[in-house]
């Protein structure tokens, strides 16, 4: 990995990496959004998996020097642009933007100096964050972070730590417990955050800093990549999910939604009697168990409009 011997080069304090496909008219403005930060010393590397439309010329216009540019001749994936970020980069923090999200100005200010005055265990900050309607830009929800130090047992629960877009970790993390896994398509930075936390503590900031974008597009809509990344999440971690039984019959509950969202009742019902058997007390899968015999459509308006309450 780069950057793990310093030298004498110049090196910025922070490397931002910009993972993209095909989202040119939206990667100028995650770009502007770093270009705009109160704090200056970092580079940007955009790792372009492979796109087909104008994203090469979006960079060249910003013409700006700290931005690095490296293409993927072929597509291989969230993970795997990631870590190509990562082995290319330099310096001694590194923060993560999708393409189709945006930070706000003080954000990496804000999180170097918490963790430049933080113990060296503290490897990884985050922060709040707004969900917005990509074309209404409408503020759909706020989030905030709820837990620090170690939070290796809550992380089994559930990813309380969020989107990637408001991390920042030490390199020190990396060069400890290794990359994104290019096996697990989605959620792969909720696998990294579980690895993380065996080795180190996270701390937040409450404060919203960045802007979360919804749209049609977003891989977390992709009911086929959540499906396959939930259930290899369930392969690797089902011997220490299953020691709270109540969280992980929350796993098969979305598994089975999502399941029955995608026109496959059959599997998903399977889901909703497994989680029923793990933990009977969860009405919630006796309900959507019974939803299921619905239809698909009638299914999805149901969810859809549980999801308001």
């Amino acid at each position: 990995m780069r950057g793990t011997l310093r030298g004498e080069l110049q090196v910025s304090k922070v490397s931002v990496i910009i993972p993209t496909h095909n989202r040119s008219e939206l990667l100028y403005s995650a770009i502007t959004s770093v270009l705009n930060q109160t704090f200056q010393d970092f580079e940007i590397i955009v790792v372009d998996d492979c796109s087909g439309d104008n994203t090469p010329e979006i960079v060249s216009k910003l013409n700006n020097k700290r931005i690095k540019y490296i293409r993927n001749e072929i597509n291989k994936g969230e993970a795997e642009a990631r870590n190509t970020g990562i082995m290319n980069s330099d310096s001694e923090y590194i923060a993560f933007l999708d393409d189709d999200d945006e930070w706000l100005p003080e954000k990496l200010t804000l999180q170097v100096d918490l963790l430049k005055n933080s113990p060296t265990r503290v490897g990884v900050v985050y922060s709040g964050y707004v969900e917005v309607d990509l074309t209404s830009q409408k503020i759909l929800k706020k989030r905030r972070p709820s837990k620090k130090g170690d939070i290796y047992k809550f992380l089994l629960i559930k990813n309380y730590v969020g989107v990637p877009s408001t991390v920042m970790i030490r390199r020190i993390c990396f060069e400890r417990i290794g990359l994104f896994d290019k096996m697990i398509p989605y959620p792969t930075d909720y696998d990294l955050w579980i690895r993380i936390s065996k080795e180190f503590y996270f701390e937040y900031i409450e404060k919203p800093l960045v802007k979360y974008h919804i749209h049609k597009n977003n891989i977390s809509a992709n009911a086929k990549t959540r499906i396959r990344g939930i259930e290899l999440m369930l392969e690797r971690y089902s011997n220490i999910f299953s020691s709270n039984r109540k969280a992980y019959s929350q796993y098969h509950i979305r598994l089975g939604v999502l399941y029955c969202s995608s026109e496959n009742t059959k599997k998903g019902r399977k889901c909703f009697l497994s989680a029923m058997r793990i933990y009977p007390a969860e009405i919630r899968s006796f309900f959507l168990l019974l939803l299921s015999f619905l239809g698909t459509n009638n299914f999805r308006r149901l969810q859809n409009f549980m999801k308001r309450f």
